[in-house]
């Protein structure tokens, strides 16, 4: 089989080309348009690239395009994306309006160019579909529940990169397998062993914290849309629900523009006054004394650690801390203060090895700490690839 996945924004075309043969996956092929304003043309200069790079003859050499699409009214897991299935993303474009309706578009143009190869989306929602009920709900009238105002989750490929692979990392080859075979099996599958526990931590321009016993995940700081949980780099993270109306009649504003502040003047470039939504500048110019650089990364910082703390709580306790994403495998400072003066907790990080490590796999806790914390680089698109394979697999 060979998968190409794409990676749909705005303006953005990105791409893995995978290629599974007798048990072994391999990554033949990647790369990325930027600037995109003809996606016709995008489409056809990445099936250009791969054919010059001999990863394909034709776009006949595909088995599949996987897509790591984010969110459908009453639509998970990983599916074929047929008209039902894009009906039912159109119908969230409100909840995901960053991304989508680019997806919706690129996935249409996909088939237009390509008619005969299936199209598989695999849902940022769908590593939540086995959390308990009481961590998934609002509590809100139940007239509102059935309209579907819940927390869903999102970053569900990250974190479930995580916890297969924090399994096969810490000897737990069983909870491996038990979280790879989630969205083939229906239910999960039992579990003889002691429990394993992991707090993973996907730190980016994005960012989520996902509690996860046994493989499967138990809740995610991210809850109805992305504009929630953690602050993200424009996008204001949780927020009291009488502040949006408060903020509309106050400051005299439109709910439109008060939501557009809200997704792109808010997150760690409102907490900064507007300095930077980039953690690498703001650790710059905090370091120089700028107090509010210096503020917004307090606030992530205290965030990160008020989620970690509730899912440390709900799991009684962890055996692996995980950082990922461009944040948490990158920046070391992060991860100190984060796991700063948690030695009671069984968390203690060896701070030189700590400081060493830069998107590399590695543990950085000290031998004493009860608890392992690692930095896994995410790997999204290959599971987007595996899922997508499995799909076609097991309908076979």
């Amino acid at each position: 089989m060979k998968i190409l996945v794409a990676n749909i924004g705005s303006t953005s075309l990105k791409w893995r080309l995978f290629e599974f043969s007798n048990g072994v996956e391999r990554l033949l092929h990647k790369g990325g348009l930027e600037r995109v304003t003809d996606y016709p043309k995008a489409i056809e200069d990445c099936l250009a690239q791969l054919r010059e790079a001999g990863a394909i003859r034709s776009e006949q050499d595909l088995t599949a395009v996987g897509f790591k699409t984010v969110i459908a009214k009453d639509v998970t897991g990983c599916v074929h994306l047929d008209a039902r299935v894009l009906a039912a993303m159109e119908a969230y474009n409100g909840l995901a309006p960053a991304h989508n309706p680019p997806y919706i578009t690129g996935i249409r143009l996909f088939a237009q160019r390509m008619p005969g190869v299936p199209l598989i989306g695999l849902f940022e929602t769908a590593f939540y579909q086995f959390a308990p009920e009481a961590m998934m709900r609002y509590a809100v009238p139940e007239a509102w529940y059935a309209a579907g105002i819940r927390r869903f989750g999102f970053h569900g490929a990250s974190h479930k990169f995580i916890a297969e692979r924090s399994a096969e990392l810490l000897g737990r080859p069983d909870i491996a397998e038990r979280a790879r075979r989630l969205y083939v099996g229906g239910t999960p599958a039992p579990v003889t062993q002691a429990p394993f526990r992991v707090i993973s931590c996907h730190l980016g321009g994005s960012s989520s914290i996902t509690g996860i016993l046994n493989g499967v995940a138990i809740g995610n700081s991210l809850g109805m849309s992305p504009q929630s949980g953690l602050p993200h780099n424009n996008r204001v993270g949780d927020l009291d629900a009488e502040a949006l109306p408060y903020a509309v009649k106050a400051l005299g504003l439109t709910l439109d523009e008060a939501q557009r502040q809200l997704s792109k003047e808010g997150g760690l470039k409102g907490l900064s006054g507007g300095l930077s939504n980039d953690f690498r500048d703001l650790q710059e110019a905090a370091t120089q004394g700028h107090a509010q650089a210096k503020l917004a990364i307090d606030v992530f910082l205290s965030e990160a650690r008020r989620w970690i703390g509730g899912y440390f709580l709900q799991l009684n306790g962890i055996d692996a801390l995980v950082f990922t994403a461009g944040i948490g495998e990158n920046r070391a400072e992060v991860r100190a203060g984060i796991c700063a003066n948690l030695d009671q907790l069984g968390i203690v990080l060896d701070l030189e090895k700590n400081q060493s490590v830069r998107a590399t796999e590695a543990v950085i806790s000290a031998p004493e700490s009860r608890v392992k914390v690692l930095v896994i680089p995410t790997n999204e698109e290959l599971v987007v690839a595996r899922e997508t394979q499995r799909l076609l697999a097991s309908r076979s």
